[in-house]
C-alpha cells in the first residue's frame, strides 16, 4: 500500500522556526477530503473522507482513507470497504482506533448505489465499490515509519459481517466511559439535513429515519436501548454532545435541552436549557469543548459551548432541505459555560461567557499544551450541511454557494483564554488568515510538536473542484504563539504507561531548555496530558486535557526535577487510553511523548491513592543556560493553573469521590496489539509508542419577514409547511444527479429507508477481527461478503 520510502523520525530534533508563529504553511495534499482525522502516534495522522469520486485510487477504485505523515507531510491512500459518511470515532484502551456507523452505499453524484438493500439505500455499489457502512464497526491498529504498512495489521479492518452495531448509525455520538468501552448514542438510519419529519408526528422513530437508542461496544450482552432525551431533542440531536463526568454521569446536551445521563440505569436529570434557545449540535454546529482540567479547579470539568445558530425552530425544515436560505442567517457568537457537577453541590446553571470575536458555525475548539483554546474554522452565516436547494430558494441554479448552505468562510483563528479576566477572554492578535475556506467536513487536530493540523472542506455531495466552495485537499499547519520561540524544552522520564493514582515519577528538564531564574522556571513549569480526540464536523470527540500535580527540585546545574504525580485515581475524569504528555515552561511546551493512560484493557481500571509529592524545593542562584531571546512565547500565555502557577497542593480527595463501581467486563477488546513495537518499548522507555498497540457574504440586512420571532418553545414541537413532505424524505444530498457540465440536476426522492428489525445484534469481543478478517473466504460483492 505504502510504495514510498519515509524519512527517519526527525522531529524531536528538528529546530523550531520562529517566524512560523501566528502563522498558517502548506500542509501538502491528503489526496482525501479530511472530513476525519486522527493522530495514531508520533509520526502518523490518519484521514477519512466519505466514499466519493476522488481522483486518488486504490485496488481500482477511488479512496476514501489515507495517511499523513508528520515528517514529510506525504499522503498515501489506504483502503476503507464501507461507506463512512458522517460516522463517529474514538480511540481504544489499547491505542488503536474505531469508527461506528456511516451511510449506505453510494454511486457517483451521491446517487444510490448500484445494489438496492430494498430499504431505500444500497448495499453496494459497483463503480465507487463501497458497501454499506450503516451498521460498521471499523478499527485501526495505528503503525508507525519502522512499521511495514502492507501488513493486514496496519490496515483498516472493516467487515460488517464479523463486527458490527446493533443499530443503523449516521452522525451517533460517541463518548467513552471509564472502563474503556464506548457509549454510542442516537444518530439517523438514512440521512437527512435534520433528524425529522414534518409535521414531527413520531418524533422517535420518524418512520424508521431516526434511531432513538443507545448501545455500547464492546456490548457484553447489552441490548440497544431507547433514550428518551433523543426523542425529546428530534430534529436537533445528530452528534449530540457528550462529556463524562467524574460521577460517571454523561452530559448530553442536544438541540436547546440539556441532562445528566446514568448509562448504568439509563435514568436522565434533567438540567437547564441553552440560554438564547442557539444550537450548538449539528448542523447548527457550534464549537463545544470541556475547559483544562486542573489541580486548581480540582478537576471538575466545565464544558463551553460557543457559537452555532439562533434560527428559529420553524426554519430547520426536516430531512430534505432547510426551510431558509441559511447562508443569509449570521452564526451566533454567543459562549455559555456550564459545570454539571459544581464542587459545593450546587445546581448546574449556564453562565455567560465573553462572545467569540466573530459569529461561527462549524468553528472547532483545539485545547493547546499551554492550556489556552484555539478556535479555526467554519462560517460568518449559516449552517453546516448541503443542498441542491432550501424551502426559499427551490432551483440549484439559484442556489449562491453552489450546495453550501454557509457563507463567510473565517479564515483566522482566534485564541481562548479560560482564565483570563471576563471581558478580555478573546483575541486573534498577531494571527494570519487562511485564504482556504474551512466549512462543511473541515477538521482540524494538535499535533505531537503542538501545532495544529487543519485539512477538509467539501460542501458538497460528491467531488466538485469547481464550485463556490470546491472539494479541498490542501492541507495547512497553524503554529501558535509559543513557536516564536526557537528553544523547547527536551524533557526525559516520561513514563510510556500513567496510572490511576500510584507512585510518583520524576521528569528532568535539563537547563538548556530554559532560560533565567530556575526558581522562576520550576515555578511556571506544568506537565499536561493531552488527548487530541477524533476530529469531524467540528467536534473533536474524546478531546481532554489535564494538568498532573507536581513540584520540583531545582538543581545546581540549573536543571529542574518535576517530581510529578500520576492521574487522579478516577478513571471517569480521563477515561483510559492513549495520550501526549507535554511539559510546559514558560508557556513554552516541549513536543508530545505518547503515552497509555490505564491499563491498555476495557476492563474496570485499578486505581491507587493519589501520589504524594514531595515538597518543593528552591535554590538561589540557579538559572538556565538558553539565550533568553529564544524562549519567548511570543504571547503573555499563561499556563492551564492561571496565572500564576502553584504545585505543592496535593491532588484534593474529593477526586476520587466520584468513582463508579464497574462491573467487570466479561470479555476483553479482541483487536492485538503489536508484539514488535512493545518489545522495542520495553528496550527503549524513551521512545514515544504506545504501550499497547505500539494506529462572501458579509452581515447582509434582514429584510421584513426576516428570523426575528418563532422562537423554539419545546425540543419537539410540530410545524406545518404549505407544501407535501414524503414521510422519510431522503436528503437531497444523498440523491442528486451530476450533469455533464458539473451542475447537478433535480433530485428524486427515495423510497423510506425502515429497518427491518430493532432486535439486538450483541457481538462476542473475544474476537479477534484482523485474525477473523484473513479466516473468511471472499464472496462476491454483490454478496454479504468482500
Amino acid at each position: 500500500m505504502l510504495a514510498s520510502i519515509f524519512l527517519p523520525a526527525l522531529w524531536l530534533a528538528s529546530p523550531v522556526i520562529a517566524g512560523k508563529a501566528g502563522s498558517f504553511a502548506d500542509g501538502g495534499n491528503t489526496q482525501v477530503s479530511a472530513m476525519m482525522m486522527f493522530v495514531g502516534n508520533k509520526d502518523k495522522v490518519y484521514i477519512i473522507d466519505k466514499a466519493e469520486g476522488n481522483a486518488a485510487q486504490i485496488k481500482e477504485h477511488p479512496a476514501w482513507g489515507a495517511v499523513w505523515d508528520f515528517n514529510t507531510h506525504q499522503t498515501e491512500v489506504m483502503d476503507i470497504k464501507t461507506n463512512v459518511f458522517c460516522a463517529s470515532g474514538m480511540h481504544l484502551p489499547n491505542g488503536s482506533y474505531v469508527t461506528f456507523g456511516g451511510n449506505g452505499a453510494i454511486a457517483p453524484g451521491g446517487n444510490i448505489g448500484s445494489v438496492p438493500n430494498g430499504q431505500g439505500a444500497a448495499s453496494y455499489d459497483a463503480t465507487y465499490q463501497d458497501y454499506d457502512g450503516s451498521k460498521s464497526i471499523r478499527i485501526l491498529n495505528p503503525c508507525t515509519d519502522t512499521d511495514d504498512f502492507t501488513s493486514t495489521n496496519c490496515q483498516w479492518f472493516d467487515n460488517p459481517d464479523v463486527l458490527s452495531m446493533q443499530k443503523k448509525r449516521w452522525y451517533s455520538a460517541a463518548e467513552p466511559l471509564g472502563d474503556g468501552s464506548v457509549a454510542l448514542i442516537g444518530g439517523f438510519v438514512n440521512g437527512g439535513y435534520i433528524n425529522r419529519n414534518t409535521p414531527n408526528t413520531d418524533p422517535e422513530l420518524e418512520g424508521g429515519a431516526a434511531e432513538p437508542t443507545y448501545e455500547f461496544y464492546p456490548s457484553n450482552g447489552r441490548n440497544a436501548t431507547v433514550m428518551q432525551f433523543m426523542i425529546k431533542t428530534s430534529g436537533l440531536n445528530a452528534y449530540a454532545h457528550t462529556y463524562l463526568m467524574p460521577s460517571g454521569k454523561m452530559l448530553v446536551q442536544a438541540n436547546i435541552s440539556t441532562m445528566l445521563w446514568d448509562p448504568d440505569s439509563n435514568t436522565e436529570t434533567d438540567l437547564p436549557a441553552m440560554p438564547g434557545n442557539v444550537a450548538r449540535v449539528y448542523p447548527a454546529s457550534g464549537a463545544v469543548a470541556m475547559l483544562p482540567l486542573t489541580p486548581a479547579n480540582n478537576y471538575t470539568p466545565t464544558v463551553i459551548f460557543c457559537g452555532g445558530s439562533d434560527m428559529p425552530d420553524s426554519l430547520w425544515g426536516n430531512y430534505s432541505f432547510p426551510n431558509t436560505d441559511t447562508w443569509l442567517y449570521p452564526a451566533s457568537k454567543d459562549c455559555q459555560r456550564i459545570t454539571p457537577e459544581p464542587a459545593d453541590g450546587s445546581a448546574p446553571v449556564y453562565v455567560q461567557d465573553d462572545d467569540m470575536i466573530e459569529g461561527r458555525t462549524m468553528g472547532q475548539f483545539i485545547i493547546l499544551p499551554d492550556g489556552k483554546m484555539l478556535v479555526v474554522n467554519g462560517g460568518l452565516n449559516g449552517t453546516a450541511g448541503y443542498a441542491t436547494n432550501t424551502g426559499t430558494t427551490l432551483s440549484y441554479s439559484q442556489m449562491p454557494f453552489g450546495m453550501s448552505l454557509a457563507s463567510g468562510p473565517v479564515g483566522t483563528p482566534a485564541l481562548y483564554d479560560p482564565n483570563a479576566p471576563v471581558g478580555s477572554r478573546w483575541s486573534n492578535s498577531g494571527f494570519s488568515t487562511s485564504n482556504i475556506a474551512r466549512l462543511y467536513h473541515s477538521s482540524a487536530i494538535l499535533l505531537p510538536d503542538a501545532s495544529v493540523l487543519i485539512a477538509g472542506s467539501n460542501p458538497n455531495v460528491d467531488v466538485n473542484l469547481t464550485t463556490y466552495f470546491p472539494t479541498t485537499y490542501q492541507a495547512e499547519i497553524f503554529y501558535p504563539a509559543y513557536f516564536s520561540a526557537t528553544t523547547r524544552p527536551i524533557p526525559s522520564g516520561i513514563p510510556t504507561t500513567l496510572s490511576y493514582g500510584g507512585d510518583s515519577f520524576d521528569i528532568t528538564v535539563p537547563a538548556s531548555s530554559y532560560s533565567g531564574s530556575g526558581n522562576d522556571a520550576a515555578d511556571n513549569t506544568t506537565v499536561v496530558v493531552v488527548r487530541p480526540g477524533w476530529t469531524t464536523h467540528g467536534m473533536n470527540m474524546g478531546q481532554r486535557f489535564l494538568q498532573l500535580n507536581n513540584t520540583y527540585t531545582v538543581n545546581s546545574d540549573g536543571s529542574l526535577t518535576l517530581h510529578t504525580a500520576q492521574m487522579p485515581p478516577n478513571p471517569n475524569i480521563f477515561q483510559p487510553g492513549p495520550a501526549m504528555v507535554f511539559v510546559v515552561v514558560n508557556g513554552i511546551p516541549s513536543n508530545g511523548s505518547f503515552v497509555i493512560v490505564g491499563s491498555g484493557n476495557v476492563e474496570t481500571q485499578a486505581t491507587a491513592a493519589a501520589s504524594v509529592l514531595p515538597a518543593s524545593v528552591l535554590l538561589s542562584g540557579a538559572s538556565g543556560s538558553a539565550d533568553g531571546s529564544s524562549t519567548s512565547s511570543g504571547d503573555n500565555a499563561t499556563n492551564a493553573s492561571g496565572s500564576t502557577v502553584s504545585h505543592t497542593a496535593v491532588i484534593v480527595g474529593t477526586v476520587v469521590a466520584g468513582i463508579i463501581i464497574l462491573g467487570v467486563i466479561g470479555a476483553l477488546i479482541g483487536v492485538c496489539a503489536s508484539r514488535r513495537r512493545r518489545a522495542a518499548a520495553q528496550k527503549n522507555p524513551n521512545v514515544s509508542s504506545y504501550a499497547m498497540s505500539n494506529t462572501p457574504l458579509g452581515s447582509k440586512t434582514l429584510g421584513a419577514g426576516g428570523y426575528g420571532g418563532g422562537l423554539r418553545s419545546s425540543d419537539s414541537s410540530a410545524f406545518s409547511l404549505q407544501r407535501d413532505f414524503n414521510d422519510s424524505q431522503q436528503w437531497s444530498g444523498s440523491s442528486a444527479n451530476l450533469t455533464g457540465d458539473g451542475r447537478l440536476s433535480p433530485y428524486h426522492d427515495a423510497p423510506p429507508y425502515l429497518e427491518d428489525s430493532r432486535g439486538p445484534h450483541g457481538m462476542s469481543m473475544e474476537l479477534d477481527p484482523y485474525a477473523a478478517q484473513s479466516r473468511m473466504s471472499t464472496t462476491s460483492p454483490h454478496g454479504q461478503g468482500y
